[in-house]
């Protein structure tokens, strides 16, 4: 992942650009942190938990980014992060991304997707450095409807644990950008798969596992297809490009 071509950015507008980006160790997140420093951005990742075989680790993109330890509801960390190292460019993907443990441990799901969401925006509405701020939501914050695909103007209206965590944090963040003029974007992004995933209960990587241990895979439908898969990297991109 660290040898990627480049720069991504021809115009120079990450080129030592002072980036805050959540969520580093996480699938998209090592996508996204390598492509910004192809194009020069100065990232810095706040990280709460150390996860050796994660990308960012794993690839020692660690190595060549600034590290805060601390978690997304600590405000007061976030607060002083924006500000020492004057943070111009937000990009939030930190959450609890896992369904089954949304279902099972929902509240420490809410403290993640939901407190954290509201903590970094209200730290980011505290600074007078940041100028974007890209927040992810998810196409499960639109719940279950009648009618797909969806379009953007679908209301939110997620019904279990994981799904409302992402209605919640997407309708606070269009509170924020509507109350307080701050520079919010968000993207609703569906399945991400690619190189890097450690969550072997999702479809691909946990298929891709079985046949390499010569298990049979877990046949999980009947075939219809029912969500959107999005390779990691063309979701770092996104992201890039929304900002």
């Amino acid at each position: 992942m660290n040898n990627l071509p480049g720069p991504i950015s021809p115009s120079g507008f990450w080129t030592d650009r002072p980036t805050l980006v959540t969520g580093a160790t996480g699938l998209l997140g090592g996508w996204l942190v390598s492509k910004l420093l192809v194009s020069g951005a100065d990232v810095v990742c706040i990280i709460r938990d150390w996860v050796p075989e994660s990308e960012l680790v794993r690839t020692r993109l660690v190595d060549t980014v600034k590290v805060v330890r601390g978690d997304v509801c600590d405000r007061a960390v976030l607060e002083r992060t924006l500000g020492e190292y004057e943070i111009d460019t937000v990009i939030h993907l930190a959450a609890q991304t896992i369904v089954g443990i949304a279902n099972r441990n929902p509240i420490s799901t809410f403290e993640t997707n939901i407190a954290g969401t509201w903590s970094l925006l209200e730290a980011s509405r505290r600074s007078p450095t940041v100028k974007q701020i890209v927040i992810a939501s998810s196409d499960k914050a639109y719940g279950e409807h009648q009618v797909l695909p969806y379009s953007e103007d679908v209301p939110l209206q997620g019904s279990h644990p994981y799904d409302v965590s992402k209605s919640c944090a997407d309708l606070i963040a269009q509170a924020y950008a509507t109350t307080y003029g701050l520079p919010v974007g968000i993207t609703r992004c569906g399945n991400f798969y690619g190189g890097g995933d450690l969550n072997w209960n999702r479809i691909v990587p946990g298929t891709i596992r079985s046949l390499f241990r010569g298990q049979q895979p877990v046949i999980r439908s009947d075939g219809h297809f029912i969500r959107d898969y999005f390779y990691a990297e063309d979701g770092a991109f996104a992201n890039m490009l929304l900002a």
